[in-house]
């Protein structure tokens, strides 16, 4: 029987993308409840392939032994598409079927730092703004409840 495939999410970072990997489902059963792959083998491999416009790069195996884990691939280059698949396969089991490719632009500083930038720009605006109406009130100088004696005009 073969592994897979697995379920795979992916969130973008920055210069890097979040990988969320849920393990396929096994079709063993005891006891009439379907035991997870990791019951059955303890421990599997996976691989994740990322794939840019022009090449394609096998990342190093690594091993889990939770149903559902997250890793991250970092040092990526901001705004540019890359695409992620997922195989996994177990010491007892090489066959195996990956997951359908998912891609996604990795953030850049600039975009993320921009947006922070701009909305704590507004807000600090916008206090500075209703500070200043509020001494202008307290002042008198707007919204004048009582006219200036006259000699003042």
């Amino acid at each position: 029987a073969s592994l897979g495939p697995p379920e795979v999410n992916i969130s973008s970072c920055l210069n890097c993308i979040n990988v969320t990997i849920k393990l396929p489902t096994s079709h063993f059963r005891k006891n009439e409840k379907l035991r997870s792959l990791i019951d059955i083998y303890q421990e599997l491999d996976y691989d994740i392939t990322l794939k840019t416009l022009d090449r394609e790069h096998k990342r190093p195996r690594e091993k889990t032994t939770e149903e559902i884990f997250n890793t991250v691939i970092e040092e990526l280059y901001p705004n540019r598409n890359y695409c992620v698949s997922v195989t996994v396969t177990a010491s007892l089991n090489k066959h195996s079927i990956p997951s359908a490719w998912k891609c996604i632009t990795a953030d850049s500083v600039a975009q993320q730092d921009y947006h922070i930038g701009a909305i704590a720009g507004a807000v600090c605006f916008s206090l500075l703004l209703a500070g200043a109406l509020k001494c202008m009130h307290t002042g008198g100088y707007i919204l004048q409840k009582k006219s200036l004696p006259h000699t003042l005009v």
